[in-house]
């Protein structure tokens, strides 16, 4: 795509830029199906004038909106090349990217095609892969460090990334095994007040671990793998006293561990294994008084060695539009009134339950 100065518009910093798609990428694939991508473009930048004819685009309005324009249709071009298709969610994101670099606000070199095309692990017919820079440089943390902190809220993709990065690590013999684990504690009730056995009460609240992996390994093998050790899924308090050797290890819902169970579970670490813990620590469901180990370990470990934090926001959110908004909210409400996920702080996961 090449910028020009309009010459049909006198006034000052006015351009336009043109593009040719090449023969071999179908309208469709650029502009979308009834032309939605097209139509999300046109709603990022209103002030531009943005014109389709054949396999020509061409825009015009102020450069610095000309020029995001024409890194956009660049960077879309790239991702197709690959074989992958642009949707409108990849389209927005990779705005949001090139406005927030534009801006000075990104503090790297990764360009919306390099997050949008690393693919972490293919699987039944669909593939894995960041959707967000965030999401890019938390995969990268996981493989260059021993230890990696995914910290942010709901629907950011730390679990399940984390989940792809160790069925990888798997299938190429990096380990020999995967360990999956969370505190037994979950919002709202405590599992001495469920019916059942223990296996009973515990294998719901593992539940969405199963759902994971189900998503990325053939679920007729996951018995298997599970009778024979290579995957486990157990509560946290299983761990204590062992060393975990050659072992992909993911500690989910991390928020919800006591200062003593993360001192415990780091501490199993054993050779040729990595650890991944991931939480959102504005969801804490600990008793009252309680303190939480993955808000602690932060202070602790902050600089130590192989030891890597990476935080996500609500920027990060891979499900629905509306949970962005949600978490944004909740954030606006407690830096307002001095409150942690809607309660006082310091009161715990209860003080939702009083008063109001």
């Amino acid at each position: 795509m090449t910028q020009t100065p309009t010459a049909h518009t006198p006034a000052q910093g006015q351009a336009r830029a043109h593009f040719t798609v090449p023969a071999q990428h179908p309208m469709v694939t650029v502009l979308g199906s009834g032309d939605s991508l097209l139509r999300v473009i046109e709603k990022a930048f209103p002030a531009a004038d943005i014109h389709v004819r054949g396999n020509e685009i061409s825009a015009v309005g102020d450069a610095a909106e000309v020029a995001l324009i024409q890194r956009l249709f660049d960077e879309m071009m790239l991702v197709l090349r690959t074989g992958q298709p642009m949707t409108e969610d990849a389209v927005e994101r990779s705005i949001a990217m090139l406005r927030a670099s534009e801006n000075g606000e990104g503090d790297g070199k990764e360009t919306p095609a390099e997050v949008l095309t690393q693919n972490i692990l293919s699987s039944r017919g669909r593939t894995i892969r960041p959707k967000t820079l965030n999401q890019k440089r938390y995969v990268d943390a996981i493989d260059k460090h021993t230890i990696v902190f995914g910290i942010g809220p709901a629907g950011t993709g730390k679990t399940y990334l984390a989940m792809a990065k160790a069925v990888q690590a798997l299938q190429s013999k990096q380990v020999n095994r995967i360990i999956l684990t969370r505190p037994a504690v979950e919002a709202g009730e405590r599992l001495g007040f469920l019916p059942g056995t223990l296996y009973e009460k515990i294998d719901p609240y593992l539940r969405p671990l199963y759902d994971a992996l189900h998503d990325m390994l053939d679920p007729d093998s996951i018995p298997r793998l599970m009778a024979a050790g290579t995957i486990e899924v157990a509560p946290l308090a299983y761990m204590r006293g062992r060393t975990l050797n050659d072992a992909f290890i993911i500690l989910d819902e991390a928020q919800n561990t006591s200062p003593e169970q993360m001192k415990m579970f780091l501490t199993r670490l054993g050779f040729d294994s990595k650890i991944v813990i991931t939480g959102d620590v504005t969801q804490v469901d600990l008793p009252d008084g309680t303190k939480s180990g993955l808000r602690q370990v932060q202070d602790i470990l902050d600089g130590v060695e192989d030891v890597h934090f990476s935080r996500l926001s609500s920027q990060d959110v891979v499900r629905h539009k509306l949970v962005g908004r949600i978490v944004d909210a909740y954030e606006k409400f407690d830096n307002t009134h001095g409150t942690q996920n809607g309660t006082h702080k310091g009161r715990g996961g209860k003080a939702g339950h009083k008063g109001k």
